[in-house]
């Protein structure tokens, strides 16, 4: 465990220091206005809206209660509350004196926040829209491009940039680079330009790089943000605000923090620190469930799979943050089978209402957050398990699993079920299912496994489909997961996250893939090496006055 303070993801609005939230119909408008003095750790403060993980963890917050609470917004607004600085991006004094795990960490989550953004616009009908209202640099830039659209303020010193190359000896940590060619479409020539340059482009130069799509005076900058914001929610499919949908209230999570164990309704984590490892146990629901809309929205944050999803998401993330030194992560569910399908076939039938929507895309993105966790995942399929449905995704994301067979207990013998969700419901960053993902998308193991849809798999029946990765018995099982436990415990960790990263990602590249994958992979390396984080780095002599030393080898 690390000697800083927890880390807690929680949050709610009444407890923001850094943004401003207003509602106006079905545009909602996320002010920044960082609190300087209220970093998350002493050492440094939040100048020119700089922002660390705080900032952050309230941003994604901001997010989820737009999705949930306001069913009415369409366009969200991302903006500054200060005068001439939208945002200076990610605070160079705080990633000077972070821990190489903690800025690695820190932009994992800013780039899961950022990809969020476009999750939305892509699955939910919700825009986004950065209205740059001063100088716009790095880890603000990067927040804007991953808007639907960007406006700039055309007032003469207000620029665009992304200066970490030149500035910091770093890339940009959470996609810039990605962004502009792959998304913006940036020539290739001029990003190098941008990329290297501290002071970035302004005006109708950034508009003719595509580094913006609109710039506008600043005495009518706030009206052309207004029309465009409602020309953007006028292309959207969530609840027109005149119906006055229902949100739901995203309560506060339940979670008792023990020594070696968090506990929540439906997820509970026990770590064992001798043996380095953390269960994750996922629970079926339990009793009466709504089976229509209106038992879902009376059901509010309750509602199963919703609070589900926002258990474990919570879990991965304290997890992630405040147990480096756990690094194998064994996966089990408890429960009724029959639950959780029930529980799948409510979300299929009512997967175009808003709410359930809001909900699966929580779904996705929680078992997203699983893939990309630098951790080794194994799912035990035991008595009592409940791997169906949406929970079979669990052991499917994993990089092996284990499954009992009791060749003499039919009815002990623990069983898994594909069910509907799992072809495609739940994609990757990829956008492969994770079942395309297993079979390399071929056609015949695929087939199979839709032929067996709904029933319920032995061991020995699930391992001849290639859903689980050993099968064995009671006599031999306790040993065989007990070596391959420890085996994979006793390994370099830093092997162990290059190896998992390259093996559970094999499907198509896209640009989420490209950021978690090539930019995270560089940028790990370069926040090591002495031009960035040696006496005289970069990163460690900016705003000293002092000149970076760099060693002039290529390696």
């Amino acid at each position: 465990m690390s000697h800083n303070p927890r880390v807690d993801y929680r949050t709610e609005p009444s407890q923001y220091r850094h943004w401003k939230l207003k509602f106006e119909g079905p545009v909602a408008t996320l002010a920044a206005d960082f609190d300087e003095s209220a970093g998350l750790r002493p050492g440094y403060k939040l100048k020119l809206n700089s922002y660390d993980l705080g900032v952050d963890i309230e941003l994604n917050d901001a997010i989820q209660r737009i999705r949930f609470e306001h069913p009415e917004v369409r366009t969200v607004v991302i903006t500054s509350a200060k005068d001439r600085v939208f945002c200076s991006g990610a605070n160079i004094f705080m990633l000077g004196v972070s821990s190489h795990a903690w800025k690695v960490n820190f932009c994992k989550f800013t780039n899961e926040t950022r990809n969020g953004l476009e999750d939305s616009s892509a699955h939910s009908g919700l825009k986004f829209l950065a209205a740059v209202n001063g100088a716009c640099a790095g880890g603000g830039y990067e927040l804007a491009l991953a808007c639907d659209e960007i406006i700039l303020v055309d007032d003469r010193s207000s620029a665009v940039s992304l200066p970490e190359v030149p500035l910091l000896g770093v890339l940009p940590g959470t996609g810039g680079l990605t962004r502009v060619t792959d998304k913006r479409k940036v020539r290739h020539d001029l990003a190098d330009i941008f990329c290297t340059s501290v002071e970035g482009v302004r005006g109708a130069k950034a508009k003719q790089w595509r580094l913006v799509d609109d710039i506008v005076k600043p005495a009518a900058f706030a009206a052309k943000v207004q029309e465009r914001a409602l020309e953007l929610a006028a292309q959207s499919d969530r609840p027109a605000p005149e119906t006055q949908p229902q949100g739901v209230a995203l309560t506060p999570l339940h979670c008792t923090v023990e020594a070696d164990a968090l506990r929540y309704t439906h997820v509970t984590v026990e770590i064992d620190r001798a043996k380095r490892t953390a269960t994750f146990t996922v629970k079926a629901p339990t009793g009466p469930q709504p089976t229509d809309v209106a038992g879902i929205l009376a059901a509010g944050a309750a509602w199963y799979p919703l609070a589900m999803a926002r258990d474990l998401e919570d879990a991965i993330l304290q997890m992630r943050t405040n147990e480096l030194d756990i690094g194998t992560w064994l996966l089990k569910t408890q429960g009724d089978s029959a639950a959780v399908l029930a529980s799948d076939a409510v979300l299929l039938a009512h997967q175009n209402h808003w709410l359930v929507r809001e909900t699966i895309g929580l779904l996705r993105r929680t078992f997203s957050r699983l893939d990309v966790s630098s951790r080794s995942l194994f799912a035990l399929i035991e008595p009592g398990s409940c791997f169906a449905g949406s929970l079979l995704e669990l052991a499917l994301a994993c990089d092996r699993s284990y499954q009992l067979m009791l060749p003499d207990d039919e009815a002990q013998s623990p069983k898994i079920t594909v069910g509907a969700l799992n072809f495609g419901h739940f994609p990757m960053a990829t956008g492969q299912s994770r079942l395309q993902r297993r079979f390399y998308a071929e056609a015949a193991p695929l087939e199979a496994v839709r032929a067996a849809v709904g029933q319920a798999l032995d061991a020995d029946a699930a391992f001849a489909l290639g859903l689980v990765t050993g099968n064995p018995d009671d006599i031999d099982w306790a040993d065989e997961v007990r070596i391959a436990i420890e085996e994979r415990v006793a390994m370099s960790p830093d092997a162990l996250t290059g190896l998992e990263a390259n093996l559970r990602f094999n499907g198509p590249e896209n640009m989420f893939t490209r950021v978690f994958g090539r930019l995270t992979a560089w940028q790990n390396w370069i926040f090591q090496r002495p031009n960035a984080v040696g006496e005289k780095g970069a990163l460690k002599v900016y705003g000293k006055g002092e000149k970076a030393a760099f060693d002039w080898n290529r390696v």
